[in-house]
């Protein structure tokens, strides 16, 4: 009997996929704890614990289906810490005539799977991980002999591709986009839902990884993880959305309120980026509850989530593919600065971003606005280099996996691309930010102050990033109306705002 290794990654936990369909016991799954993916970035101790919870319930899953299965843990004496060693151990040992894996998500272990097959003795086969709506070239494909890749036109592709929110050829209630019904501010009296959350016991898995010296950040409850680390956790947390939070997520979906972590936001990102549920069912289980409850969700609500995942989510794959490798060493502002230090510690008298960062800290997560606007917002105005923004954004969020994440950070959150994923910087001032949060009013620096003690330094920054950026964003039809406001100011007024700004970026780490 010919005998075949079948490679399950960490972010592959896709029950689903047709591997399982049947039971061979020809067959064998290898799945894995390794070093060179727990020491690739800094992660967040939150991120490697609940990777390798999930891991472990997936691998007794498909135990309980009789599937044969080799399961390496961390500290296990013959872990060799990486794919390619581990793999040509056990073809080796167990004497594999053939072996498979899925399509990985991340470059870098693309090709270190290419390498491996390489040198293999056996023959050697890859598969779709069945997972996204899209191939990785379909992106390409789509936008060939285009210079902009405009997600608005991807996302309408996909839509009548996919048959989402379509009347014929046509998109439901008119239009495709409305997005300008979601960019409500929460009422200052408003208590949003209280977030659902899981009493996970994962303190086997905190041991395992206290034995050795792999770093991390943030903080862990090892007997109260809150979150899911199986398919049925997903799909309650998914239903929990669909509920509770769908009537107004739409509405809040960029808005901000301290001490509130969740708000109306699914939070299902970490499980549909480890695959234990697809995009495909999140949206078919989204747009089943609008339409049995259409009398009291309205539709934008909708339609701003199922932009989120068959439009961003989708569209940002693409992007990965279609830009790698060069895409992780674009620096379109030759921004040289390290990141502050309080990035990591959250100690910053800033009350946006002490909120931000310090959620990031204990959940190892934040909103896409929080991403965006308040920690993206403040590295661009403050010249970090994007390699630290990325390493940052990486390591902190449990849903971040790098296909996902250098898109939005290097690419939409810092322009580093030069305008590949959006048409403008994504800067602010204070107006911004209070506009969406309810930081501003108590916080020591003042909204409404420019130059001077308690400036809001997101305002002298903001008029300083212009100022430095000129040659290279004058031309820019969407931020020009900003040149005109700078080009009438004051020379003295325009003196002090980038004195005062080179004051916060020389004192940065006070903040």
């Amino acid at each position: 009997m010919k005998k075949t290794l079948k490679l399950i990654l960490g972010d592959q936990l896709n029950s689903g996929h047709s591997w399982f369909e049947t039971v061979d016991n020809s067959v064998t799954f290898i799945m894995m704890e390794i070093r060179t993916e727990t020491d690739y970035a800094q992660h967040h101790i939150q991120k490697i614990v609940g990777i390798f919870a999930a891991m472990r319930e997936f691998a007794t899953h498909l135990i309980s289906k009789n599937h044969e299965l080799i399961y390496l843990e961390l500290n296990d004496q013959n872990n060799l810490q990486s794919f390619q060693e581990n793999i040509k151990q056990l073809i080796s040992k167990y004497k594999f005539d053939y072996f498979e894996y899925q399509y990985p998500d991340e470059y870098r272990v693309d090709i270190n799977l290419k390498e491996l097959c390489n040198t293999l003795t056996i023959p050697s086969k890859v598969v779709d991980s069945e997972h996204f709506f899209t191939s990785r070239n379909e992106l390409g494909d789509f936008f060939y002999g285009k210079k902009t890749f405009l997600m608005e036109s991807f996302y309408r592709a996909m839509r009548k591709k996919h048959n989402v929110l379509m009347e014929g050829d046509q998109p439901l209630k008119g239009k495709w986009n409305f997005d300008s019904d979601n960019r409500k501010k929460l009422p200052k009296d408003h208590k949003p839902t209280s977030p659902f959350v899981f009493s996970n016991d994962v303190s086997n898995v905190l041991k395992e990884i206290k034995k050795t010296n792999i770093k991390t950040i943030g903080i862990i409850e090892a007997t109260n993880f809150v979150w899911p680390i199986n398919r049925e956790q997903s799909l309650a947390l998914l239903d929990f959305f669909a509920i509770e939070c769908l009537p107004l997520f739409g509405s809040y979906q960029d808005a901000m309120m301290p001490n509130e972590w969740s708000l109306y936001h699914s939070r299902i990102s970490f499980s549909m980026n480890i695959k234990l549920i697809s995009p495909k069912e999140v949206i078919d289980r989204v747009i089943s509850e609008w339409k049995n409850r259409s009398h009291e969700i309205e539709y934008h609500q909708i339609e701003g989530f199922v932009r989120q995942i068959i439009g961003w989510r989708e569209y940002m794959r693409g992007i990965y593919w279609n830009k790698m490798p060069n895409f992780a060493s674009l620096n379109f502002f030759d921004n040289k600065e390290k990141i502050p230090s309080w990035f990591w510690t959250g100690e910053t008298k800033m009350n946006c971003l002490k909120d931000a960062i310090n959620q990031s800290l204990s959940h190892g997560y934040a909103h896409h606005i929080q991403r965006l606007m308040l920690t993206g917002n403040f590295a661009l105005l403050a010249g970090v280099h994007p390699d630290e923004v990325d390493a940052w954004y990486l390591g902190i969020y449990i849903d971040a996996f790098e296909w996902v994440e250098i898109t939005n950070t290097r690419g939409m959150s810092q322009f580093a691309d030069g305008g590949i994923v959006g048409t403008k910087p994504y800067v602010s001032s204070a107006s911004y930010i209070d506009k969406m949060s309810h930081y501003c009013g108590s916080c020591y620096y003042k909204k409404s102050i420019k130059t001077g003690d308690k400036a809001c330094p997101f305002n002298s920054l903001y008029w300083n990033f212009f100022d430095r950026n000129e040659s290279k964003l004058a031309s820019n039809p969407r931020i020009g109306m900003m040149y005109n406001v700078w080009k009438k100011m004051k020379s003295e007024d325009k003196t002090a705002l980038l004195e005062q700004a080179n004051y916060y970026l020389k004192n940065i780490n006070k903040l």
